[in-house]
C-alpha cells in the first residue's frame, strides 16, 4: 500500500512539476502568439486537431468573461492553497503529482489574466464540437482527475481496511467471550 508523502524535500519535486508545467504552457502560448495571428489557424493533424489562436477573457466556455479579475484573484487563492497542499498535505505521490498538474495549471492561466488581461487558448479538436483550450487547461482536468480519482480509491481502501480489523476484532473478542 502506498503510504502518504511526509512534507519535506521530497514535496519540492511536485513545486518542480507545478513549475515545469506552467512553463510549457507559457512557452507554447508564447509560440502560438509569435506564429500564428489572432484568430488564425494552422492545421495539426487533419480531421483531428489545430491550433486556432484566440484570446479568452473568461474561463471554461468563456464563462464569466466580463470579470477577468475575480478569475485572476480566485485563481491566485487556488494556486495558494495547492501550493500548501503540496506542500503539508498528507497525500500520496500520485495525488500529489495531480495536484501538481492543476498547480501548473492554473499558474499558467493566472499569468495570461494578471499580466494579458485574457488567456490564450489555441488546441482545437476538430473530431469533436468542443471549445478552444490551452495547455494549462490539459493540466488542470488531467491532474484533477487524476486526484480525485486516487484519493477516492484510497479512502476506500483505507475503509475497507478499517472495517476488516473491526470484524477482525469483533471476532476475537467474541472467541474470548465464548471461552
Amino acid at each position: 500500500m502506498t503510504r502518504p508523502c511526509e512534507y519535506n524535500e521530497v514535496n519540492m519535486l511536485y513545486l518542480l512539476i507545478a513549475a515545469a508545467c506552467c512553463a510549457a504552457d507559457q512557452l507554447f502560448k508564447f509560440w502560438v502568439v509569435r506564429h500564428i495571428p489572432l484568430e488564425g489557424y494552422v492545421e495539426l493533424i487533419p480531421g483531428f486537431v489545430g491550433l486556432t489562436h484566440i484570446r479568452n477573457t473568461g474561463m471554461a466556455f468563456s464563462l464569466l468573461s466580463e470579470h477577468t479579475w475575480i478569475l485572476a484573484v480566485v485563481s491566485g487563492a487556488v494556486a495558494v492553497l495547492l501550493a500548501w497542499l503540496l506542500w503539508k498535505g498528507k497525500f500520496t505521490g500520485w495525488e500529489k503529482l495531480g495536484l501538481a498538474l492543476v498547480l501548473g495549471g492554473d499558474l499558467g492561466n493566472l499569468i495570461d489574466r494578471a499580466f494579458l488581461g485574457y488567456v490564450v487558448d489555441m488546441i482545437n479538436p476538430e473530431f469533436v464540437r468542443f471549445a478552444v483550450f490551452n495547455l494549462a487547461d490539459s493540466f488542470i482536468d488531467v491532474g484533477a482527475v487524476l486526484f480525485c480519482l486516487l484519493y477516492i480509491l484510497r479512502s476506500l481502501r483505507e475503509e475497507r481496511a478499517k472495517k476488516a480489523e473491526r470484524l477482525k476484532e469483533e471476532a476475537h473478542d467474541s472467541d474470548a467471550d465464548g471461552n
